[in-house]
């Protein structure tokens, strides 16, 4: 989605449908409590340490229930938050602050989670020339956000989706029979519909490594559960022909030894699927 336009409507499709899952036909307790026309002022405060993401999300979505509400932005997305920081203040009728309290959080907790877990690995293996990727291990409808969310983090996206990359993944590999009918069938394909992108392939062996290797024709290597000498030694044998990537169950507690070997990206899917909410609150601003 390169179009601003498409973009943004987008993503407002995305928040109409949070809303709505929350909403349905009205927020009885607000209704029920808060005057139609009484006013008020709300601040979202930072619970704990981390990395604040989802900011301007937050006043998009403000915004989105009343456009009519006054946000001030005080720390912007990416920045390291303590406990008892003061992220924006929101300010007008108090029945919109209360109907996009949660959404608003919902998202932001969530993003802000896999920011602050992300730039954990990005400061671990800084030493080194290593670049944290995420995956496709992402929440259905969400990517767009959280991938968002690990850029704020200090971290890469890889591919986007299923589109704007090849990765040749095991299966694909298994289906065709070989390593080289893979990349041959794909160089085809690519060829035949005037595609232009860029070709990764899994590889599970050193004997796989030898076979790209032998066959070209690719951009990157991608080193699946190698163990740390066999990852060494694939490094050591691409020298650099190609970009490398190691991926498969690399934790914090063995991404540095991982990154030490040489390898250009190291792909870590608990960025997405296994991440714990940042604590964020919304509390009433009362003069």
């Amino acid at each position: 989605m390169n179009n601003p336009e498409e973009l943004q409507e987008v993503l407002l499709e995305i928040i109409d449908n949070a809303l709505i899952e929350d909403i349905q036909e009205g927020d009885h307790t607000t209704l029920a409590t808060i005057d139609a026309d009484a006013e008020g002022k709300a601040k979202l405060l930072v619970k704990e340490h981390g990395i604040i993401a989802g900011v301007d999300l937050a006043e998009m979505i403000l915004k989105h229930v009343n456009p009519e509400l006054e946000v001030n932005i005080f720390i912007p997305d990416g920045a390291m938050v303590e406990p008892g920081s003061i992220i924006l203040t929101a300010e007008g009728r108090i029945q919109a602050l209360l109907v996009a309290e949660r959404t608003m959080l919902n998202f932001m907790q969530r993003m802000s989670g896999i920011a602050t877990r992300t730039n954990m690995y990005v400061q671990a293996i800084r030493h080194t020339h290593a670049r944290v990727l995420d995956t496709r291990k992402t929440t259905p409808g969400l990517r767009y956000f959280e991938k968002l969310a690990v850029r704020l983090g200090g971290g890469h996206n890889h591919r986007f989706g299923l589109y704007d990359m090849i990765l040749i993944k095991d299966n694909h590999v298994d289906f065709c029979g070989s390593v080289s009918t893979a990349i041959s069938k794909t160089l085809n394909y690519l060829e035949e519909n005037e595609l232009d992108l860029k070709i990764e392939i899994e590889t599970r062996n050193i004997e796989e490594v030898k076979e790209v290797l032998h066959t070209g024709n690719i951009n990157r290597i991608m080193l699946d559960n190698f163990q740390l000498p066999q990852l060494k030694e694939a490094v050591k044998l691409i020298n650099n022909k190609y970009e490398t990537e190691a991926s498969g169950g690399i934790t914090l507690e063995t991404v540095i030894p991982v990154a030490e070997t040489g390898v250009d990206f190291i792909s870590i899917g608990e960025l997405t699927h296994s991440i714990s909410s940042l604590d964020l609150s919304f509390k009433a601003q009362l003069k």
